[in-house]
């Protein structure tokens, strides 16, 4: 659970700590030159010097942390020995509230706290700082002996005397001239040019502008959620909704409670450059769009987001899971959208999942967080009943839309010709749809034309040259590429073990083979294929939502990035080409994932008038998951999830950390795996698995063992990997990377 944190006071104003966005263990001393002796403070923004070179950090001061997270204390050094601190940079410094999370996130990790604060300062110190604008005011009448000419006489009547200083790019606009007309008037003492104060370039939104109008269960929680943001207290809610009943519209109720009171709102989105369709819900109710923080958005935009972010003049973010470091004035609440969604746990460089530490920023800031999702994690439905979150539940969709009915296709009763993966029964409801002037989707989550090349004479499969992975046919390209390291090769003509030539086949389905399936089976139909390797970026997301409302689409075919909370009124059918994809192997999650990635799938149908209709193709329809899709009670299915995690104090009834170590020699991994293996913690509540080869054991090169640390719930994972880790010293060619709370086991 998250503590209260304190901030201990610099000890001394000769000496601070500095911690830099490196990958050291913690923030190093440097003494205070005299100049600086009575104007730094914790949070500015400083440059140090680091053996030859110069380095810019913040001053740090020691973070009062839970017992069970607290790192050690950092050796002490003698003032004497320490350099002076080279010069504070005028730059708005880091607040206690944001530099407590930096803490926090880096001590719950294990990760070096500069790595974390790197992604805090990313924006904060790359490239120049935006200049002040420069404005134009008038200052006098024109002398007798300045001709005055139509153009200057527009210029004036566009600036009148005592109006405020506007830039020279909306004079001239305004006024239809050139710049030159604006110089010669300034040249003449009529115009003066002054420094204009800090303009956002993000319009306020209006929380007043489109209230909707909501009703019963609707109206309710928006109430509980306007409360809970009055309150300016941390709470967490669990906003839990069948797809389609209006929680997006709730929540930003709780957004514009948020804004009437001047304060800020973060809303975590699982894919912000996919969400086309929520920036334009949230245009209609506040009259305009929110700022946006995501990886895609140039360096000068987000230098300036985060400025505005930093004044207060971004009163709300929407973004990804970096958003999270953004510095906010004065955070008065946090929504995760989508809260069950793997993506938002980080897998490279600092492992942290967004939602955990989401509420832990939500704390921090003594403001209240939403969780949405209309299939909540198995975490999230455990902190409700236990009591920490409360839980509002929205049982009908908005509008009287009905839930589409799920049936499932028995793949051994009805299977497809040979060769092909779409059954009759599936191929002839779509042909109904379509015949309605109703639109279908194919839903399969798998990239490429097949998963699978081999040889049909030696049986050779193609493989990727640095991964355990095979190498995935993108035919449209013409390329083999592994999904894992981007690895890509063009299509060899023969075997390449035993020189075979043309018998290179491929194996299975991908979702170009389904749509080359489609485009034989419905010609007359109007495809879209909606996949991140055709959709890349919100331009492109925005035209493709617009065609498909438009109806200038028949039927889409798309990997995961259909399910992602869109509303396509004309939709009435989906078929899901392989329900049993991802049930496999030895994923605790697997069932979970399955069931959210294919409810939420499911309910892209039947959002309007026309009733939906979902069909499931699948082998083993009698497995759990299949049952519960059918039935429709995702409630039931969890709860015997949650049982059978129980007795294994497996998460979210304990506790769990992985250790992958990695080493581009085989040799090298294994021995500081056995390493690792050998001096592994015992005791009760407290189990070391592993070590053992892991799924993907060669990855971008390097060979991986993987540890699994599982404890009982009141047992903290941390103190125990510290003292595992540091009593071990391993080569410089192996690298241990701890992820707590892991998300995927691959």
């Amino acid at each position: 659970m998250v503590q209260s944190s304190l901030l201990e006071p610099l000890p001394s104003r000769k000496r601070v700590s500095v911690l830099l966005p490196l990958p050291f263990p913690c923030a190093l001393d440097y003494a205070v030159p005299q100049s600086l002796a009575d104007s730094l403070d914790p949070g500015d923004v400083v440059v140090v010097p680091l053996g030859g070179r110069r380095e810019t950090g913040v001053v740090w001061e020691q973070t009062v942390l839970p017992v069970d997270l607290a790192p050690p204390p950092p050796p002490e050094i003698a003032a004497s020995r320490l350099r002076p601190i080279k010069e504070r940079l005028d730059l708005p410094p880091l607040s206690a509230e944001l530099r407590q999370f930096i803490d926090w996130v880096a001590a719950y990790t294990l990760a070096p706290p500069g790595m974390v604060l790197a992604m805090a300062l990313r924006s904060h110190l790359r490239g120049e700082q935006t200049a002040p604008a420069v404005g134009w005011v008038r200052i006098g009448e024109p002398p007798e002996s300045l001709r005055m000419t139509p153009a200057r006489r527009a210029v004036l009547d566009a600036l009148p005397q005592g109006a405020p200083p506007v830039t020279m790019a909306e004079l001239t606009e305004k006024a239809g001239v050139g710049v030159s007309v604006v110089r010669g008037l300034a040249d003449a003492g009529v115009l003066k040019s002054m420094l204009m104060g800090p303009v956002s370039p993000f319009a306020e939104p209006d929380p007043f502008h489109n209230p909707p109008v909501l009703e019963g269960d609707q109206a309710t929680a928006a109430t509980e959620l306007r409360a809970r943001v009055d309150e300016r207290a941390f709470s967490a809610t669990l906003l839990e909704g069948v797809t389609g009943s209006g929680k997006t519209e709730i929540y930003l109720e709780a957004v514009a409670e948020c804004l009437a009171q001047g304060r800020q709102a973060l809303v975590l989105l699982p894919e912000i450059a996919l969400s086309a369709q929520w920036m334009d819900r949230f245009a209609r109710r506040f009259g305009v769009r929110p700022a946006v923080w995501h990886s895609e958005i140039g360096q000068k935009a987000r230098r300036l987001t985060w400025a505005a972010c930093e004044d207060g003049s971004a009163t709300v973010i929407v973004g990804a899971r970096s958003a999270l470091f953004m510095p906010f004035r004065d955070l008065g609440l946090v929504i995760v959208d989508e809260e069950h969604e793997a993506v938002f746990k980080q897998e490279e460089g600092v492992t942290y999942n967004a939602r955990d530490m989401a509420v832990v920023r939500a704390r921090l800031a003594k403001a209240p967080i939403v969780l949405a999702s209309a299939t909540p994690s198995l975490e999230t439905l455990n902190n409700v009943e236990t009591g920490r979150y409360r839980h509002l539940v929205l049982t009908a969709r908005h509008g009287g839309a009905a839930m589409p009915e799920t049936h499932l296709i028995d793949m051994r009763e009805n299977p497809p010709p040979r060769g092909l993966f779409l059954s009759p029964v599936l191929v002839e409801a779509v042909k109904t749809r379509l015949g309605r002037g109703e639109q279908a989707m194919l839903f399969l989550n798998r990239r490429g034309y097949a998963p699978l090349t081999l040889c049909r004479t030696c049986g050779h499969r193609m493989e990727c040259p640095h991964c355990t992975s095979w190498l995935v046919e993108h035919r449209k390209k013409r390329v083999l590429a592994c999904h894992y390291c981007e690895h890509t090769e063009p299509v060899p003509h023969a075997c390449p073990t035993c020189g075979a030539e043309d018998s290179l086949t491929a194996i299975g389905p991908g979702i170009e083979r389904i749509t080359e399936e489609a485009r034989s089976e419905f010609p007359d139909a109007r495809i879209m294929v909606m996949a991140s390797d055709t959709i890349s970026g919100p331009a492109a997301t925005a035209e493709a939502v617009g065609k498909i409302s438009r109806r200038e689409v028949d039927l889409i075919i798309g990997t995961q990035i259909v399910a992602k909370g869109w509303h396509f009124p004309h939709l009435t059918l989906v078929g899901v080409v392989d329900a049993d994809l991802g049930l496999g192997g030895a994923d605790l999650r697997a069932g979970e994932r399955t069931m959210q990635l294919l409810h939420q799938v499911a309910g892209r149908a039947g959002r309007a008038e026309a009733p939906g209709e979902v069909l499931l193709q699948s082998f083993t329809p009698e497995h759990p998951v299949m049952q519960a899709l059918v039935s429709g009670d995702f409630t039931a299915f969890m709860a015997e999830e949650a049982d059978q995690r129980k007795p294994g104090f497996w998460p979210p009834f304990g506790r769990l950390a992985a250790l992958i170590v990695s080493s581009e020699n085989a040799d090298a991994a294994d021995n500081a795996a056995r390493q690792l293996g050998v001096s592994a913690p015992y005791g009760n509540g407290i189990e070391v698995l592993g070590p053992v080869p892991a799924p993907i054991a060669v990855l971008r090169g390097r060979h991986r063992r993987r540890l699994l640390l599982r404890t009982h719930r009141n047992i903290a994972v941390q103190p125990i990997l510290r003292r595992w880790l540091g009593q071990l010293t391993f080569t410089s060619t192996v690298r241990v990377d701890v992820d707590v709370d892991p998300i995927s086991f691959m």
